[in-house]
């Protein structure tokens, strides 16, 4: 049979590394995301100067264009390459990433709990079954009768 010697406290330490390291991912994550969007942006048109935003047309009081106006310029195909592998390529498999990482932390955290809690049943029953030993006879078993 195998034996188990799990030390809570050490698995609690791990896990806060674990926790910290995870926190180092999400945050690059999202750095390399942000900076992803501002290359997008930063990487222009295939129009050429100012054609690429959409302006409106007469008098037009400043901040209070019409809805219909698109604030937004036109994306080039770098932007356009960028944004489709962000979101359609590597989508999957940041989310993956998150997920294992969540996964592997909670799976440890429930199953150091489990071992805890194995362990006091274990006690438990044991401290049970001590109880329910006649000491009587005991006292008899294997001793020289005199």
């Amino acid at each position: 049979m195998a034996s188990w010697d799990i030390q809570p406290q050490g698995v609690q330490g791990q896990l806060k590394v674990v926790g910290t390291h995870a926190e180092d991912l999400g945050k690059a994550l999202t750095t390399l995301l942000t900076d992803m969007q501002e290359a997008a942006a930063a990487a222009g048109t295939a129009v050429p100067g100012s054609q690429a935003a959409v302006r409106p047309h007469g008098p037009v009081v400043p901040q209070t264009a019409p809805k219909w106006v698109s604030q937004k310029t036109s994306v080039g195909p770098v932007g356009a390459a960028l944004a489709e592998y962000a979101a359609k390529k590597r989508r999957t498999d940041f989310k993956a990433m998150a997920d294992r990482c969540q996964a592997a932390v909670l799976g440890a955290a429930k199953a150091t709990n489990e071992y805890v809690q194995g362990d006091l049943e274990a006690a438990k029953n044991a401290q049970n079954a001590a109880r329910t030993v006649r000491v009587e006879a005991l006292k008899d078993f294997g001793g020289k009768k005199q």
